[in-house]
C-alpha cells in the first residue's frame, strides 16, 4: 500500500510545491512508483511538471466533485514511474461545492482507495491554506511534510498549522503524523534566516530534516520550464540539496519501518 504524504504550510511562497514535485521526481527516479496530486487551485505542481492547467479537461476536480475514478484522471509525466492527478481552473470552486458534498472531508481518502495499492508513494500538493481541500489531503494522508522558509513570517503560521494538524488527528484521521520540517530558500549568509533556523528546530526537535534547501535560482527556471530540477539541472545547489533530502527521507522511512 502507498504511503500518502500531504505537504502543507498555509502560508505561500515556502516552497512548498517546489518541494513536493522535486521529492516526487528524485524518488520516482529511485525506481519507486509515485502519484503526485496537485490538489492547489493555483496548479502550480501541474505547470511545474510541464502541462498547461488551461487545456486539461480532466483533473483532481472531476475525483472530489463528479466521483470519477482516480484512474481515469491520471496523466504520465516525463520522469518514468511518476504520474500526476493534475489540478485545471475548475478546482477554484470546488472549496465550494465540496460544502454540500456528504463526508465532505473524506471524498479524497475513499477515491484514493481504488489506486494506493498501485503507487509505492502518493504525495499531495495542499493549496496555501487550511479549507476543505487541504482539509481532505490531511484526512487522507498518512503524514505531513511541511516546508517552511527561515524568515520570520513563516513562524507567526506555525502554531495555527499545528493546531489544524491536531484537529484533524482527533476527529478525521488519528494515524496522522508529522513525517519531517524542510527548511527552504535559505540564505547562509544571513544572521536572521540562522536565527529562525534555529527558533525552528527548537520548535519542531528531530522533525527537522537536516539537508536544509537554499536558495537557487536554477529551481525557479525549472518550474518556469515545467521540469523537476533533475531534468533541468541536475548539478545545481538546488538539485543537489533535493536529492539528498529525498535521500534522508528515504532513509527515515526505513528506519522506521523496522
Amino acid at each position: 500500500m502507498g504511503k500518502i504524504v500531504s505537504f502543507s504550510n498555509q502560508k505561500g511562497g515556502v516552497g512548498k510545491t517546489t518541494t513536493c514535485v522535486n521529492m516526487a521526481a528524485y524518488i520516482a527516479a529511485e525506481g519507486k512508483k509515485v502519484l503526485l496530486i496537485d490538489i492547489d487551485p493555483q496548479g502550480n505542481a501541474t505547470t511545474g511538471m510541464g502541462f498547461s492547467k488551461s487545456s486539461l479537461k480532466k483533473s483532481v476536480y472531476n475525483v472530489l466533485i463528479d466521483d470519477e475514478p482516480v484512474s481515469d484522471n491520471i496523466l504520465k509525466t516525463e520522469v518514468d514511474t511518476l504520474d500526476l492527478l493534475p489540478s485545471n481552473i475548475d478546482l477554484a470552486g470546488a472549496e465550494v461545492e465540496l460544502v454540500y458534498k456528504q463526508r465532505r472531508e473524506k471524498i479524497l481518502k475513499t477515491a484514493l482507495e481504488e489506486v494506493k495499492d498501485r503507487y509505492d508513494y502518493i504525495f499531495i500538493d495542499c493549496p496555501p491554506s487550511l479549507g476543505l481541500l487541504t482539509i481532505n489531503s490531511l484526512a487522507a494522508a498518512d503524514s505531513v511534510i511541511i516546508p517552511i522558509q527561515s524568515e520570520y513570517y513563516a513562524l507567526e503560521g506555525l502554531s495555527q498549522l499545528m493546531n489544524s494538524i491536531t484537529l484533524v488527528k482527533q476527529h478525521l484521521n488519528s494515524a496522522l503524523e508529522v513525517d519531517g520540517v524542510v527548511l527552504t530558500m535559505f540564505d547562509s549568509r544571513s544572521l536572521i534566516a540562522k536565527q529562525i533556523a534555529d527558533e525552528i528546530r527548537k520548535f519542531f526537535t528531530k522533525s527537522v530534516f537536516e539537508i536544509v534547501v537554499p536558495r537557487n535560482v536554477r529551481l525557479v527556471e525549472a518550474s518556469s520550464y515545467g521540469k523537476p530540477i533533475m531534468l533541468h539541472d541536475p548539478k545545481c545547489a538546488g538539485a543537489r540539496a533535493y536529492k539528498a533530502l529525498t535521500q534522508e527521507y528515504l532513509d527515515r522511512n526505513l528506519k522506521k519501518s523496522k
